[in-house]
């Protein structure tokens, strides 16, 4: 054997040494809207610390995150989110007269399945469940087989804003309403640890430092009619302390689940929780992709270097 071959041979052994020395972790994903989009650089910040993630579970938005990771998609999910600005957004937005939802949803997946076409969930890499609501029964859905999509849009119908999912007989609404930190429907495997990403918090919100020239938006001619429905979304013009008619419904059913989440947690008993705070954006500011996703980084930076 010549000193190549060694060389080849003994770099082939550290390699492998270090994949059998990652951690494995079952990762469980809260719901939060754009809030959600935190979870990248959650997910990010572990794997660049060797960790294997094993399973995944989420709730509305983190089912959205944790589908595009078992797919292999987050990069190409990162790319085109981080490129929208506001007026893009919008555009995104596909209303509807239904009395059930002011959105269809159907632009935004549709988008989506340019870079990560559908499939089965039973043929994911890797264990990933969605959880919906059933509102006639009352009961959770948690999607482990079927389509990935169907399972996805079921999970982020946030009632009243999306429209709901009707399926056999049932109405399928955001998961977040009963268990919007899924930890009881993460699959386990021998030696992993759960690691829960919280992106709704009670907690004070981290101000990342962001290249402003990367951040800068383009001006439109747009800009006016996007901040007048702006104040429809969150706030009423006539009194700052009043809410728009999407932030009355955001707020109201936060207040229910902020405690449901406490409970899981507390029962899950996670080995790592990364939070972020609920301050952190607004539910529906998507286009500020590229500063939550900073702030989920910085959030799970500071849990794993106190870890070590």
């Amino acid at each position: 054997m010549n000193f190549q071959q060694f060389k080849k041979g003994f770099f082939l052994f550290l390699q492998k040494r270090k994949r059998n020395m990652s951690q494995k972790i079952a990762l469980v994903l809260s719901g939060g809207g754009a809030r959600g989009l935190a979870h990248i650089g959650a997910i990010e910040e572990l794997l660049k610390r060797d960790y294997e993630i094993t399973s995944i579970a989420g709730t509305s938005m983190g089912a959205v995150i944790g589908a595009v990771y078992a797919q292999g998609k987050l990069k190409e999910f990162k790319d085109w989110i981080t490129s929208l600005d506001q007026f893009e957004v919008f555009k995104l937005v596909d209303f509807t007269l239904s009395s059930s939802g002011l959105v269809k949803g159907e632009k935004v997946l549709n988008t989506i399945k340019k870079f990560m076409p559908d499939t089965q969930i039973e043929d994911l890499p890797i264990p990933y469940s969605a959880t919906a609501v059933d509102i006639i029964k009352h009961e959770e859905v948690v999607f482990t087989t079927g389509s990935l999509f169907d399972a996805i849009r079921a999970s982020v119908a946030i009632p009243t804003v999306l429209t709901p999912v009707k399926k056999d007989g049932s109405i399928l609404v955001d998961g977040g309403v009963m268990n919007n930190v899924p930890i009881s429907n993460i699959k386990r495997t021998d030696g992993d640890k759960l690691v829960v990403v919280h992106v709704n918090a009670n907690i004070k919100p981290l101000k990342p430092q962001l290249d402003k020239k990367e951040e800068e938006k383009k001006e439109t001619t747009h800009k006016k009619w996007l901040a007048n429905f702006k104040d429809f979304l969150s706030k009423s013009k006539e009194k700052e302390e009043s809410l728009g008619f999407l932030s009355l419904i955001d707020n109201t059913l936060t207040t229910g689940m902020l405690r449901l989440a406490q409970l899981a947690i507390e029962s899950g008993k996670p080995d790592i929780l990364i939070e972020t705070s609920r301050d952190t954006c607004g539910t529906y500011d998507f286009y500020k992709a590229r500063e939550v996703i900073e702030v989920g980084r910085m959030a799970a930076q500071k849990v794993l270097d106190e870890k070590n």
